[in-house]
């Protein structure tokens, strides 16, 4: 997607913040200093293995709002989030760690990794953000991240190859998401190995689940392949199990939940 393409969306908005708050953090703390934390932080876990398990795995989501929808559990508490995703078997936790538009923080991240990465199995952590600047993948690695999401239509081609390597570089695996077929195109042309099809369309909000079944029928069996939005039911799960996603990323609907180790479960049956 063009810049001229993502005008007066909430993505360009968000992209605006992130490199300003990027541009401040690389003053407060050097780049060298995330680099060595980064260095020394435990090998990752391999969060394709872990949803590449029998099933539709599921990468759960930390958030506490989203741009769209506003506020959505505004005191959630990793502590209590993350223990009953992880008791519900999650493969992954996907963290946002924006804070003006999803009120997250890198502390959230740290602290749902240190919870994944204690647990038997351990699960994999992805920082969910809008990464724009390798000094983001260095944060994530700091801060014990085993996964960043690169968005395709946040990126022209020499940067999402640029960061594609700097996560590969840190050991990270890259989620890769895309919206269409264009988009798919220019993810498979670095290769990634993880891709990520979100139904939800950049300029009007609307969900449409066709879209992961149409992206998906493109994708090479090889790539992991991740459903991201709108999956509500366990109709969904089923649909979208049928178009060949190895794993679904669902949020909203598990922090809205009262009690979301029981909706989770009930999401994969």
């Amino acid at each position: 997607m063009s810049t001229r393409e993502i005008e007066g969306t909430y993505l360009r908005d968000i992209l605006i913040n992130t490199a300003n708050e990027v541009t401040v953090r690389k003053v407060t703390t050097p780049l060298a200093d995330v680099e060595a934390a980064a260095r020394t932080t435990p090998t990752p876990v391999d969060l394709i293995a872990r949803l590449r398990e029998p099933g539709v795995s599921v990468i759960a989501e930390f958030k506490r709002a989203s741009p769209s929808k506003g506020l959505i559990n505004p005191d959630a508490t990793v502590d209590s989030v993350a223990r009953a995703y992880l008791s519900a078997g999650a493969a992954g936790i996907s963290v946002l760690t924006d804070e003006r538009f999803f009120r997250g923080s890198l502390d959230d991240l740290r602290e749902v990794a240190a919870f994944a990465h204690a647990a038997a199995p351990a699960a994999g952590v992805l920082r969910k953000d809008f990464v724009i600047d390798s000094y983001q993948i260095a944060e994530a690695r700091a801060a014990g991240a085993d996964c960043v999401l690169l968005i395709v239509a946040a990126l022209d081609d020499d940067e999402l190859r640029d960061l594609y390597a700097a996560a590969a570089d840190y050991g990270l695996q890259a989620l890769v998401e895309v919206h269409d077929e264009q988009e798919l195109e220019r993810a498979l042309a670095i290769d990634a190995t993880l891709l990520g099809i979100n139904s939800r369309d950049l300029r009007s909000f609307a969900v449409d689940l066709g879209t992961i079944e149409r992206v998906a029928a493109q994708v090479p069996p090889t790539v992991t392949l991740v459903g991201e939005s709108g999956i509500r039911t366990r109709a969904d799960v089923e649909r979208l199990e049928a178009a060949g996603v190895h794993a679904i990323l669902v949020g909203e609907t598990l922090m809205r939940a009262a009690d979301p180790a029981a909706a989770l479960r009930e999401l994969v049956g």
